[in-house]
């Protein structure tokens, strides 16, 4: 027996829509039993008054589904279809522990490492790019790309990265991905399964979480005043050190050139040993020139450079890049990756933007923005913590260091920060083993998402959080 109701009302679904749901709802709950003809398409519209073209539809779609099936001139019949074990759904209603909430983030203000400043993006600028890549390569969004990338984007970044990092390489040993993290992930596929992976401590507590989840073996070393500790390095004999040399994230140490070669002669003392270089916020440096790569200083072909444009660009473009020496090129290419993680549009997006020389436009004025923002706030710093506080790591990149003389911990600080509606992050969060610390709390203190008139008001708010009643 099939009993319909059809809503007429102008909030309601199509009456086709209708129509399926209820034929639907009778064939799975049993009350049109497999085999059983259902009304013709002519007797139906007239007993629901509705056309002869919506019912159709309706069968249509019951019919592609599966849930009937026509016999030539003799009509539509119910399908055969197990039933459900459980007459009764479970609820779909998501766990409460797993559901998102999106914060309320109105009237705070953000010191977080990890935004950049998209108000003077030129977006107007990109667009026009995006708009003639498309124009003049439309023919290849239709195709599936090679999978490091297309070379002529590849071809770009490797004139861009030899002008501005010194970084030696051919577009062929470039590989696109869509972040850092999951280049690393292919990277380690590359290299020896058995490898001991050495990271900074503090250093980035991402990539370590995702070395052990790959189940890697997983090693770390403290830093010294020149970066990387060489003697814990001969200690814990990796195979590959990960390091950021051009800013350490997060203590922002510039690695310096005498450093940069005793990690240089250690991977090429024994075979096997690389060295990943991550240069994540190379493009500011505000103090001095930049420091050319540590794979520029490279005879061995014994670094791995990583490349983002989501510091210099904004994160939500995803392209990273990495460039593998010959060797690990190989392997990359015999085991035949068919990987296409980055959008087409966007590459060629990119490489107009870069081609046009609006990328280093953009750099420049933004290299130039951040420095004025850095030295605003730490003057605000200064004039409000007087001799309470030591500011680290403050030469280059997005963020800096901040160390206070004061008794409270840092987990006391972030709670109260909270309370004060501040967006910020305490050293411990990038401890990656416990051991090193200092007696005295460090906050990491990012100024690209800052605007100017809440510098004030925001060193205000941190110093109620140090030192308020």
């Amino acid at each position: 027996m099939l009993t319909i109701s059809i809503d007429h009302s102008e909030t309601a679904d199509y009456i086709y829509q209708q129509i399926y749901q209820h034929v639907k709802a009778a064939v799975l709950k049993r009350s049109l039993m497999p085999h059983t003809k259902v009304p013709s398409k002519r007797e139906l519209a007239e007993t629901l008054k509705v056309s002869v073209n919506s019912v159709n539809s309706a069968y249509q779609q019951l019919l592609s589904e599966g849930y009937l099936y026509a016999v030539e001139r003799k009509g539509f019949f119910v399908e055969e279809i197990d039933t459900f074990y459980h007459e009764e759904a479970p609820s779909l209603l998501l766990p409460d522990d797993l559901r998102e909430r999106e914060p309320d983030k109105s009237g705070w203000i953000s010191f977080s490492h990890m935004s950049v400043d998209t108000a003077h993006f030129p977006l107007k600028s990109w667009f026009r790019c995006e708009q003639k890549a498309a124009a003049r390569s439309f023919h290849t969004l239709g195709e599936l790309v090679h999978p490091q990338g297309l070379y002529e984007v590849r071809e770009t970044i490797s004139r861009l990265i030899s002008l501005t990092r010194g970084v030696t390489c051919r577009p062929e040993q470039i590989v696109l991905g869509a972040g850092t993290q999951m280049l690393m992930q292919l990277l380690t596929e590359l290299l020896p399964k058995d490898a001991l992976y050495a990271m900074e401590n503090p250093g980035y507590m991402r990539m370590y979480r995702l070395l052990q989840n790959l189940g890697k073996k997983t090693a770390t070393v403290s830093l010294d005043e020149k970066g990387m500790s060489m003697a814990e390095i001969e200690k814990q004999r990796p195979c590959v050190l990960i390091t950021t040399p051009s800013h350490q994230f997060p203590s922002g140490v510039i690695m310096p050139a005498s450093r940069r070669i005793q990690l240089l002669n250690w991977a090429a003392e024994q075979d096997g040993r690389f060295i990943i270089e991550d240069d994540y916020d190379s493009e500011f440096k505000y103090d001095a020139d930049t420091i050319p790569a540590l794979q520029s200083l490279d005879r061995f072909q014994n670094v791995i450079y990583m490349g983002t444009f989501s510091k210099s660009l904004f994160p939500g473009l995803r392209i990273s890049y990495m460039v593998l020496p010959p060797g690990l090129l190989r392997a990359f290419k015999e085991r035949t990756y068919d990987l296409h993680t980055c959008s087409t549009l966007g590459q060629l997006a990119l490489k107009e933007f870069i081609d046009s020389g609006e990328y280093q436009k953009h750099i420049k004025k933004m290299k130039q923005h951040y420095k004025n923002m850095r030295e605003r706030l730490i003057s605000a710093l200064e004039e409000t913590f007087g001799e309470r506080i030591n500011v680290k790591g403050a030469n280059a990149g997005l963020h800096f260091v901040i160390e206070f003389d004061c008794p409270r911990s840092e987990k006391e600080i972030l709670a109260r920060a909270d309370a004060e509606q501040l967006d910020l992050f305490a050293m411990s969060r990038f401890r990656l083993k416990a051991g090193g610390e200092s007696n005295k709390p460090q906050l990491i203190l990012g100024f690209a998402r800052l605007k100017e008139k809440e510098i004030q008001e925001g060193v205000t708010r941190l110093y109620r959080a140090v030192f308020g009643a």
